[in-house]
C-alpha cells in the first residue's frame, strides 16, 4: 500500500523552504525511491511577465538535471500544447489520465506518444486550484508494467492538494519578481522585493546617468497616426534596454519618449572610470542596434556622472522609485544640448576627465539652472 503521510510530512516542513526545482526534483526522487516507478513530475502554472506566458519545472528519473522551462506568449496556438493533456488540464480544470501500456491512436496527443516511446506507461496530471481563481498543474508519470495503483493514484490525489499551495507560493513570489523587474528593472525591483517600500527610504549613491529622447518627437507625433508612433516608441526603447542592458545598467524610467539610466559606480576611482565607460559604451552601441535595426528616428543621448539619491518619494499611499539631485538635472540638460549642438551623444567635463577615453570637444555651455558653463565632449568613437 502506497502511504503519502512521509511524503507530506517531508512537503509541509523540508519540501516547502526549497526553490520550486529542489521542491520538484526531491518529490520526484522520493516517490520513486518509494516504490511508485515514478519516472517524471512536472509542475506548471501561468506567469504574468512581458515575454513569459508559463513556466515549467521537470524532474526525470535517471537524467541530468532539467532547466526550468519558460514558454512565450502565443502558448495556446502552438501545436505542441493546443490538444495535449496540460491543455485539457486548463480548459477542463479536472484531472486528466491516460494509460500508455496498450496502443496510442492518432487522438492521442504527440506528448503522450513520445513518453510512450521513452517508457512510460501511465500519464496523471492534476491541476492546482489557487486561491486567486488560477490553477497550476501537476503531472506525474510512471514506467512500471501496470501503470499506477488505485492507492497510489488516491496518494497522488492526496499530495496535490497539500502541494497546491506550496506551489501558489512559489507563483505568487514569481509573479512579484515578474512585476517588480518588468516595471522598475532588476537591481532596483530587488529592493523593493527585499523590502525597501517605505516613502524616505533613500540612499546616496554615485552613478553614471544617461538620459535619452527621441528628436522631434512632437513633430513625429503631428504627423503620424498614433499606433504608428507607439510602435516606433516601443523600438526606440527596445534599442536602449538591449544597450543598457549589455553594459551592466539599469533603465531606472521611461518618461514620455525619453529614457532614464543609471550605471552605478562603487566610490572609487576604478568604480567610476568603469561606470562612465559602461555608460558610454550603452551610447555607442545604441546608435549602432538603432542603424541595424533601421529605426527610423534619431535620438539624442547625454551623460553625467554624481551623486544622485536613490529611492522612494511621492505621497504617504502612491510612491515612486527613482532618482533625484543635481546630477541628474545635469545629465538632462547635457542632453537637451544634442539636438541644437547636432550631436548624438554628449558627455559631461566630469564623464569625460574619469573615462580616460578618446573625446573631442564640442561646445562650452551655460546649462539652465547652472551658474558656471560647462565643457560638454562627445566620445571619439561617436
Amino acid at each position: 500500500m502506497f502511504d503519502p503521510s512521509p511524503h507530506v510530512d517531508w512537503l509541509l516542513s523540508h519540501g516547502r523552504m526549497l526553490d520550486l526545482q529542489g521542491l520538484v526534483d526531491g518529490l520526484g526522487a522520493r516517490l520513486r525511491a518509494d516504490g511508485t516507478a515514478m519516472m517524471r513530475v512536472r509542475i506548471s502554472f501561468r506567469t504574468t511577465h512581458p515575454l513569459t506566458a508559463a513556466l515549467s519545472v521537470i524532474w526525470e528519473a535517471n537524467t541530468a538535471p532539467i532547466k526550468p522551462i519558460t514558454t512565450a506568449h502565443g502558448l495556446e496556438a502552438r501545436s505542441d500544447y493546443a490538444g495535449s493533456p496540460l491543455a485539457e488540464i486548463a480548459r477542463t480544470g479536472h484531472p486528466y489520465r491516460r494509460r500508455l501500456t496498450g496502443v496510442l491512436g492518432a487522438d492521442d496527443h504527440v506528448s503522450l506518444h513520445e513518453i510512450q516511446q521513452r517508457g512510460g506507461t501511465d500519464y496523471y496530471g492534476l491541476p492546482l486550484h489557487f486561491a486567486g481563481g488560477s490553477l497550476g498543474m501537476i503531472v506525474f508519470v510512471c514506467n512500471s508494467t501496470g501503470g499506477f495503483s488505485d492507492d497510489q493514484i488516491s496518494g497522488l490525489d492526496h499530495l496535490a492538494a497539500v502541494l497546491t499551495p506550496v506551489v501558489e507560493a512559489h507563483a505568487n513570489h514569481q509573479l512579484a519578481a515578474a512585476i517588480a523587474k518588468s516595471y522598475l528593472g532588476a537591481r532596483t525591483g530587488q529592493r523593493v522585493l527585499d523590502g525597501q517600500i517605505t516613502r524616505g527610504d533613500i540612499e546616496t549613491i554615485e552613478a553614471a546617468i544617461l538620459f535619452s529622447d527621441i528628436r522631434g518627437w512632437t513633430a513625429l507625433n503631428a504627423a503620424r497616426p498614433p499606433a504608428e508612433t507607439l510602435d516606433i516608441a516601443n523600438r526606440y526603447f527596445e534599442v536602449i534596454s538591449d544597450a543598457v542592458d549589455n553594459n551592466e545598467g539599469e533603465i531606472l524610467k521611461f518618461m514620455g519618449d525619453g529614457v532614464l539610466a543609471l550605471f552605478p559606480g562603487d566610490g572609487t576611482d576604478e568604480g567610476r572610470q568603469r561606470a562612465c565607460r559602461q555608460a558610454m559604451a550603452a551610447a555607442h552601441a545604441a546608435h549602432g542596434i538603432a542603424a541595424l535595426a533601421a529605426l527610423p528616428v534619431s535620438f539624442g543621448i547625454g551623460i553625467h556622472y554624481g551623486e544622485v539619491l536613490y529611492g522612494n518619494v511621492g505621497a504617504r499611499a502612491r510612491i515612486d522609485f527613482t532618482v533625484l539631485g543635481k546630477s541628474v538635472n545635469i545629465a538632462a540638460r547635457v542632453e537637451a544640448c544634442c539636438d541644437r549642438l547636432d550631436q548624438s551623444v554628449l558627455i559631461s567635463q566630469t564623464v569625460a576627465d574619469m573615462a580616460g577615453t578618446p573625446t573631442r570637444h564640442i561646445a562650452t555651455e551655460r546649462l539652465k539652472g547652472m551658474d558656471t558653463p560647462m565643457a560638454l565632449f562627445t566620445p571619439a568613437t561617436s
